[in-house]
């Protein structure tokens, strides 16, 4: 995460208030910052109440518009966190055989195992905390900014992410460790956006809808996102 400029911060709130005006979004688009070991947690934001999934608290967010942070002990999913930096793998997941022998998601425990190595994930230990908040009214910078949305409004922020350059957009996902994984930990190692269609675990413990998407843009894509926004869609009224 970077260091905290309140210019830079008026800018990014006021690129949230856009994307909210311009897709008329009905819930928030979520920043999240991924606190690095040894890095300090911004002073004035409070720590989650509580235990509550990654998934849960991006949700939760969206929705109450709360700013807070969690560490690893305030993560009921121990896989979602790990994604993210914040501890190891529980044994059972990184083998497959969560997925395979409870979820009965797979033919074999080898085609289980295949998929959860692909998962895109940070290094462990590697990050302290994690930080939430609405993005027009957020107080940090920012890493990756979760978006949940119908697909006419992800099909929007697409043609919005190509406007200035042009070519595809390149997204691979699962329906395995999806909001954590694929919306947060991909943007933030990969600088892309990461596209993703949910899964078991957060379309059961969250708000999220059978009609909704998620979808993470890694922060600097943020203005140029915006700007297409703005041609495709049509300037958002003054505030």
């Amino acid at each position: 995460m970077e260091t905290v400029n309140s210019e830079q911060i008026n800018e990014i709130n006021e690129y949230g208030k856009e994307i909210i005006e311009l897709l008329q979004l009905e819930t928030s688009p979520v920043a999240v910052a991924l606190v690095p070991k040894g890095a300090e947690i911004p002073e004035g934001i409070p720590r989650i109440k509580g235990k509550m999934k990654h998934c849960e608290m991006v949700d939760h967010t969206r929705k109450t518009k709360e700013e807070f942070y969690a560490v690893l002990e305030d993560q009921a999913c121990k896989g979602g966190a790990a994604a993210m930096g914040l501890g190891h793998m529980p044994p059972k997941l990184a083998s497959g055989e969560f997925y395979y022998d409870k979820l009965k998601h797979f033919k074999t425990l080898e085609a289980s195992k295949k998929t959860l190595e692909r998962v895109p994930m940070l290094e462990a230990e590697s990050t302290q905390a994690t930080l939430y908040a609405p993005l027009e009214s957020v107080t940090f910078v920012p890493d990756v900014i979760v978006i949940i949305c119908s697909p006419k409004q992800m099909m929007l922020l697409t043609q919005a992410a190509l406007y200035n350059e042009g070519g595809r957009i390149e997204t691979e996902f699962a329906g395995k460790q999806s909001i954590c994984s694929d919306a947060v930990a991909k943007p933030y190692l990969t600088g892309k956006m990461g596209i993703t269609v949910g899964c078991t675990g957060s379309r059961t413990y969250t708000g999220i809808q059978e009609s909704e998407l998620t979808v993470g843009i890694p922060v600097k894509m943020l203005k140029d996102l915006v700007e297409g926004l703005r041609a495709i869609v049509g300037k958002a009224p003054a505030h």
